[in-house]
């Protein structure tokens, strides 16, 4: 049987106010915002210091494909990140429709697509480190 860890954290903010799943979503927008740049830093680091050597060559080009994605990654989350908000706007208005519990079960599901971005950026992020400390 396969059994899920359940964050302590997750549960807590989950059950948070409106005000701090808010708080949240604007924290997750701005790490996306500084993945973007630290994502163009190792886009010119690999680019300077490419050599001709063919495996690192082609090592480095699927580091330079990765960064492609995780840019394209990065706009679609935030996307999705700022439509959430949008939603939040609009239950705060009351409009018909729309419930507390249904911002608050897309928020989970936001949380753990950031916590899996962040993991995969981090991975990302040791491939880097190590393609340049073997050049």
């Amino acid at each position: 049987m396969k059994t899920k860890t359940l964050n302590p954290k997750t549960e807590l903010l989950l059950g948070a106010g409106l005000d701090v799943l808010h708080f949240e979503s604007k924290e997750w927008l701005s790490n996306i915002a500084f993945y973007k740049d630290e994502a163009k830093f190792f886009a010119d680091l690999i680019e300077k210091r490419k050599t001709k050597d063919a495996a690192q060559t082609a090592y480095g080009q699927i580091l330079e494909n990765l960064d492609t994605v995780h840019s394209e990654l990065f706009d679609y989350l935030a996307n999705d990140i700022e439509e959430h908000e949008r939603l939040l706007s609009r239950l705060e208005m009351g409009e018909n429709g729309l419930a507390d519990a249904d911002y608050r079960e897309k928020h989970g599901q936001l949380k753990q697509r950031m916590e899996d971005f962040t993991n995969n950026f981090r991975h990302f992020k040791m491939m880097v480190f190590d393609y340049m400390k073997n050049l």
